[in-house]
């Protein structure tokens, strides 16, 4: 893909940099990043990714914009109030970049579409909000062998990995079984600060476009907890589980199914 002098003005401040350069450039606007979730955690991951430059954008969501969204879900604005946020994310995203293709899925994700919906993604960003979506988006980047990079956000805390099928754990060997649904409050039940999400998102945004092109050091195996309170960040190290059996090398074995009886959120609802 070669770039248009547009672009060469646009993406100025990128091309500068060594480690980025025309090339890494050209590979983000041939990049496929596909997003779950257009909330708190989607808002700046989607608009720092498609302000980069990622060529095609892919959003799931099922929900529709509430006003309750608007403390923490900058991606949206009161006059979308009642439109459906993948609707709404798309217009925020082609206002801010026309070089973006933006490809929604309003809907659920499931046993019967995660497998056609994540084919062909180079990256997932995983801004999910409750245990059944987690694992299902685990077990079928698995077995497709595709990266991702895991946010969560609680009260005033917030998570960032990134799962690499290929070179390192995953969201089962860090979780094999799902806590109890009492251990897990929503946002509506425990809160969360506002700012928060932009915190985490902007790390996940980075760390995608880290494996898009090549540099630095991902959060293979690596979990950041950020405690706002006490602005903090704390390093814990992440093993592959040998008792895991949903693994890269076992992909043929792996069925897509879905954890029952579980609906509420992993964390807070982003």
């Amino acid at each position: 893909m070669a770039i248009t002098d547009a672009q060469l003005e646009r993406y100025a401040r990128h091309i500068i940099l060594d480690e980025v350069g025309e090339e890494g450039q050209e590979a983000l606007l041939a990049a496929r990043v596909l997003v779950v979730g257009a909330g708190g955690l989607g808002a700046p991951v989607l608009q720092y990714l498609a302000a980069a430059g990622v060529g095609t954008i892919g959003i799931v969501d099922m929900d529709e914009v509430d006003e309750s969204n608007l403390q923490r879900q900058v991606l949206h604005n009161i006059d979308r109030i009642g439109d459906r946020k993948v609707d709404s994310a798309k217009k925020t995203l082609t206002a801010l970049n026309p070089d973006v293709n933006v490809v929604t899925y309003d809907t659920r994700l499931a046993a019967d579409n995660i497998m056609s919906i994540l084919e062909g993604y180079d990256v997932v960003i995983d801004g999910a909000d409750n245990f059944p979506s987690r694992y299902l988006l685990n077990d079928a980047s698995v077995k497709l062998g595709i990266p991702v990079v895991h946010g969560s956000i609680f009260r005033f805390e917030g998570q960032i990995t990134v799962f690499d099928p290929r070179n390192g754990p995953t969201y089962r060997d860090m979780l094999p079984e799902p806590p109890p649904a009492e251990l897990a409050p929503s946002c509506a039940e425990a809160g969360v600060l506002g700012v928060l999400p932009g915190i985490v998102g902007s790390v996940q945004a980075l760390e995608a476009i880290k494996l898009i092109l090549g540099v630095g050091e991902p959060l293979r195996g690596r979990l950041i907890a950020f405690d706002a309170l006490e602005m903090s960040f704390r390093e814990f190290k992440l093993r592959v589980d040998p008792g895991n059996e949903v693994t890269w090398e076992k992909r043929d074995r792996i069925e897509i199914t879905e954890l029952e009886g579980l609906c509420s959120p992993a964390l807070a609802k982003p």
